[in-house]
């Protein structure tokens, strides 16, 4: 008699794990069709708004008040002059902490301490970081809104990212690696050049060019900052004031709402700036895969 309980209570576990199991399928089934839905449509209605306007023209022209005049080349200079500053200030001070908390810094309370509010930078607002560029760069430092006060307040948006995904890169080398590298006379710096930073440099690109994406279409720093999306010459350099596709973006949509052409422009822009990250992401992935080969 308890056999068979025993048994009727495994056989209703079971149809109950099973029906669980099937509910979780669907939930997750339509989960994901609805992202993709939602997705489809917002491109649907971009690239139908936006890809008759896009020409030779409105990629090379300059800024207009005439909607069928207007321009994007000094938005599209100033992100490339902003990733100048902010790709090499985020690799270097990113990979260079993740490189000294995780193989120079011995564990205990100060490694935990900083290993905690880095984790805990990542997820602060990004008008939090542009207040900080506004107050340091812009104020104390004098920059103004320039190229090179954009570019450091973008930077530290994203360097939290790149630490943390440099540290569990780093983390991710096998230790016989490292042990055999020692057992051979190799130096710590040595070993950490030849043979740690070589085998993590895959996950160490990967996070970065994640974050310069992120930077590339982060627009509320340069909003708090007073980056313009006005009538200006093209930026030529780091300390030339400047827009990027997102702020004009922005300025457009705001801007649609007394002109209707403003929101043609705007998808136009939208379009271009995804396929300057499609770009990016691809170089990633090959690159990525190169050293991944080599490795």
């Amino acid at each position: 008699m308890m056999r068979q309980m025993n048994q009727q209570n495994s056989s209703r576990r079971t149809t109950l794990r099973l029906l669980l199991n099937r509910i979780s399928k669907y939930v997750f089934l339509f989960s994901t069709l609805f992202g993709l839905v939602v997705l489809s449509i917002l491109i649907y209605r971009v690239f139908s708004q936006g890809i008759g306007w896009i020409n030779l023209d409105f990629i090379t022209g300059k800024l207009s008040t005439r909607p069928e005049r207007a321009g994007i080349m000094g938005a599209i200079l100033g992100t490339f002059w902003l990733m100048l500053v902010v790709a090499p200030v985020t690799m270097f001070l990113g990979v260079g902490s993740a490189i000294y908390l995780e193989l120079y810094l011995k564990k205990g309370r100060l490694q935990a301490f900083i290993q905690t509010n880095i984790a805990n930078l990542a997820g602060v607002p990004s008008i939090v970081y542009g207040i900080l560029g506004l107050t340091v760069f812009a104020r104390v430092l004098n920059l103004g809104n320039v190229v090179l006060a954009g570019g450091l307040t973008m930077s530290l948006l994203i360097l939290p990212i790149v630490i943390v995904a440099s540290q569990e890169a780093i983390r991710a080398v096998p230790n016989p690696l490292s042990e055999a590298s020692f057992g051979m006379g190799a130096t710590k710096w040595q070993t950490i050049k030849h043979i740690v930073f070589p085998v993590a440099l895959p996950g160490i690109l990967t996070g970065a060019i994640l974050s310069l994406s992120r930077a590339i279409g982060e627009t509320a720093p340069l909003v708090v900052i007073g980056i313009p999306a006005l009538l200006m010459p093209f930026p030529g350099g780091i300390f030339d004031k400047f827009t990027v596709l997102p702020m004009q973006i922005y300025y457009w949509t705001l801007d649609s709402s007394l002109t209707a052409e403003y929101a043609n422009l705007a998808s136009a822009t939208i379009i271009v700036l995804l396929l300057a990250l499609l770009i990016l992401n691809t170089t990633a992935i090959i690159i990525r895969n190169k050293f991944q080969t080599s490795n």
